[in-house]
């Protein structure tokens, strides 16, 4: 039992051999919810100029469909894993060696940009573990530019009871409600937010706009 709940903690900071395993199987775990939420991604134009960022990045699939959907962009992708990003370089070898995908180790509480740098930003499976959900927020809306897009994409809308036993596996992790991310993105200074819901899988997409 001690050595699945190691396993499981990988889920939220990937470390040494376990955190390997694990980020592998993220770029296959998630890839379902992943491509749904893709699916309702913003209508951003693709120019030399865009900047997209994947915040928690993972194993670095999804900053990898997000270069291939914006080909002209820059996307920086962000994790406070070692072994996340260093997946996630790995993953993306030949666009990191173009200059094309920036992999950048660091906190969502602290974020290393300056403000309004960001067109558009995505969390995929990741605000479970963020500190602090508000704050985390906030700096979100400090480095996206007005009228940019927060995309937030959970494989758990928090409405099935079942999802108990992640949270009592896993340290730190928390699984909100349409409603209460909804009120934490307000709080943080977002404007309109829409939401997405896959009722059968219990998905949950939700997208924030910095007003102009």
């Amino acid at each position: 039992m001690w050595l699945l709940k190691q396993f499981y903690d990988n889920t939220r900071k990937p470390n040494g051999w376990m955190g390997k395993v694990m980020v592998n199987g993220m770029n296959q775990g998630h890839a379902a919810v992943s491509d749904w939420g893709l699916s309702h991604f913003p209508n951003v134009p693709s120019t030399a100029h865009s900047m997209i960022a994947d915040f928690g990045c993972g194993g670095g699939r999804n900053t990898a469909a997000l270069l291939k959907r914006f080909p002209a962009a820059t996307v920086t992708a962000l994790d406070y894993s070692k072994v996340a990003c260093d997946k996630t370089k790995q993953f993306n070898r030949h666009e990191v060696q173009v200059g094309r995908c920036n992999v950048v180790q660091g906190d969502v509480s602290r974020l290393p940009f300056e403000a309004a740098t960001f067109d558009v930003i995505t969390a995929f499976e990741t605000v479970y573990f963020w500190p602090g959900p508000v704050e985390s927020f906030q700096e979100v809306w400090r480095v996206l530019k007005s009228g940019g897009t927060f995309m937030i994409v959970n494989e758990s809308d928090g409405t099935k009871q079942a999802d108990e036993k992640w949270t009592d596996i896993i340290d730190g992790m928390r699984i909100f409600t349409q409603e209460q991310l909804t009120q934490y993105l307000q709080d943080a200074g977002f404007a309109q937010i829409a939401a997405h819901v896959n009722r059968k899988q219990h998905w949950l997409c939700l997208l924030a706009e910095k007003a102009r």
